[in-house]
């Protein structure tokens, strides 16, 4: 597997509390909640993974 370029979230706080995105294939979606990505890793369909973003919007 490649090395993930993790990308953290534009809505992170001050701190360790933040959310990693990582999409090292077309179809795969990597997500980590941590300022240490090492730590648990969920993987995903970019497809579901956007289902969840547009979820998560419509609740604001």
């Amino acid at each position: 597997m490649p090395p993930h370029g993790w990308q953290k979230s534009s809505y992170c706080q001050e701190g360790d509390a933040c959310v990693h995105i990582s999409a090292t294939s077309p179809t795969t979606v990597h997500v980590t909640e941590s300022a240490d990505p090492t730590q648990t890793v969920l993987t995903t369909t970019p497809v579901a993974f956007g289902a969840l973003l547009d979820t998560l919007k419509a609740s604001k």
